[in-house]
């Protein structure tokens, strides 16, 4: 189809031409750089006035040798014939160069709801507000499309972005629409290293967690001996605890102490004459049964207290004998 000399192609709705592509610098309008806007020739315009397109007017770029694909608005249409001029920035996503060939199409895309940026350094996060520095430089982009690296200026310098996803398309248009905007790390973020531990700290933590690791003693009910009230000894002698063993057998195997002539003192047999009354008396000898010093000369055991020994090593549960306080 021929449109007042020049050949377009596309059906009845749709808009569709090759054109060469040149950067900003090659015109008078450096302001396309800081935007996604393109500048077309006035055929292009012609051709789009007598389609019924969706406005605003948004077209998608192709670069047929590298399978690119980009989108962009136009903002004038002054360029020669045959020709368009885009940001340079552009024609690095789409991997063109100067004078190269680029599809131009007509598209209508979604509006956008949510995007997620990238910045390449971390320069872009020390900006006082990069917030707002960045919502009032997508006020010049119409239009996102994923897998891009849009460029925003500030303050003579200019921060590169890429567009890592888009929703609910590859590409989206932002003109008028409340889009949720998400941030990664910068491509240069380096997660800070943690400080090495001191040998010094090493070792009094290792300690603590050896003391940790140790068990707690172990708590073992009724390991006392038992005492009869009365003051008598008992038929059986139970076994020390591992606990006591070593304080309690002491003092319990120690010999009855007596005087020169091979009887007890004076003390143990007062407390035996108390006992006799039937008097409950609470002291430290009152509390022991008086034990017969041992004979002179008796090298021997006797087999009567051989087998006294035998009894009380066999343990009979409720086989004592039973007595009154009052004797």
């Amino acid at each position: 189809m021929f449109f007042e000399g020049y050949h377009y192609h596309g059906s009845g709705t749709t808009f569709e031409q090759s054109y060469r592509c040149y950067p900003a610098s090659f015109i008078d309008k450096p302001q396309i750089e800081s935007g996604d806007k393109i500048i077309m020739p006035p055929s292009a315009l012609d051709r789009l006035a007598s389609l019924h397109i969706d406005y605003p007017m948004l077209f998608e770029l192709r670069n047929a040798g590298s399978e690119r694909v980009s989108h962009c608005g136009v903002l004038e249409f002054i360029a020669e014939e045959g020709m368009i001029y885009m940001p340079y920035w552009m024609m690095q996503n789409l991997l063109l160069q100067e004078g190269d060939i680029v599809r131009v199409r007509n598209v209508t895309l979604p509006k956008g709801t949510y995007v997620k940026l990238q910045p390449h350094t971390t320069d872009f996060l020390d900006i006082s507000n990069p917030k707002a520095i960045l919502e009032t430089a997508l006020r010049n982009y119409s239009c996102l499309t994923t897998g891009d690296s849009i460029m925003v200026p500030y303050n003579n310098k200019k921060y590169f972005i890429d567009i890592v996803e888009t929703k609910p398309a590859n590409g989206i248009s932002i003109i008028e629409t409340d889009c949720e905007v998400d941030f990664a790390p910068p491509l240069d973020y380096k997660e800070p290293e943690r400080p090495a531990v001191p040998a010094t700290a090493a070792k009094a933590l290792a300690k603590a967690e050896e003391v940790e690791a140790e068990p707690e003693p172990k708590f073992n009910p009724f390991t006392g001996s038992g005492r009869r009230l009365d003051g008598r000894p008992l038929s059986y002698e139970p076994p020390p605890s591992a606990a006591s063993s070593s304080s309690s057998s002491s003092k319990d195997k120690q010999p009855a102490v007596s005087n020169g002539n091979g009887q007890s003192s004076g003390s143990e047999k007062a407390a035996t004459a108390r006992q006799a009354q039937g008097k409950l008396v609470f002291g430290g000898n009152a509390n022991r049964a008086p034990k017969e010093a041992p004979k002179a000369g008796a090298g021997k055991e006797t087999k009567k207290e051989e087998e006294e020994k035998k009894e009380e090593s066999k343990f009979q549960a409720f086989s004592g004998k039973k007595y009154s306080l009052r004797g």
